[in-house]
């Protein structure tokens, strides 16, 4: 499947395996994808973003937001309270016994020797697997970074939420590329 990827869509999946790796983060995850996406130039799936004004910044405040409440979607949240469940409440008390941040992400260990590969979580292997359905779906023959935008959107996830929230829906890009072609 990963000859079929542009460039650009290889360019998305390579620089979030880097990204992972400077952060030594524990797996690869979607979130990888959505900032490796913000990272490049002249792209489709970068002038849809820009279209929508979703910048590194705002991404990056949205995704360490999620990350403090341990990966939980505003959703998810939301579905918490209304059954009497205070999320900030429990995650302050949380980081009073075990400091700030005690939710995010675990890293790895540093290692030393050859540089070790970060795998990727299940939740980022669906949005890759998604890409090819995105394209069929569209009745494209190449898997492009706008195909890696449309499988973050509708897998999911705290990248897709966090696209949401700043304004970019599955049926909007869908929309923005018929409109393109």
């Amino acid at each position: 499947m990963f000859e079929r990827f542009t460039k650009a869509a290889k360019v998305v999946v390579r620089d979030a395996v880097h990204l992972a790796e400077q952060e030594r983060a524990a797996l690869i995850r979607p979130e990888h994808l959505l900032l490796s996406m913000l990272n490049q130039d002249g792209t489709t799936a970068t002038k849809i973003l820009a279209d929508h004004a979703v910048t590194t910044a705002a991404v990056t405040d949205a995704l360490d937001r999620a990350h403090r409440r341990g990966g939980l979607s505003d959703a998810e949240t939301a579905a918490l309270t209304e059954v009497g469940i205070d999320v900030d409440a429990v995650v302050a008390a949380l980081e009073q016994t075990h400091g700030e941040g005690a939710l995010t992400p675990a890293k790895r260990p540093r290692t030393f020797g050859p540089r070790w590969r970060v795998p990727f979580d299940p939740a980022a292997k669906k949005v890759i697997e998604r890409t090819l359905r995105e394209a069929l779906d569209r009745g494209d023959r190449t898997i492009g970074d706008e195909h890696v935008l449309l499988a973050l959107l509708s897998v999911g996830g705290v990248a897709g939420e966090v696209l949401t929230s700043l304004g970019v829906t599955h049926q909007g890009v869908r929309a923005y590329l018929a409109r393109a072609c």
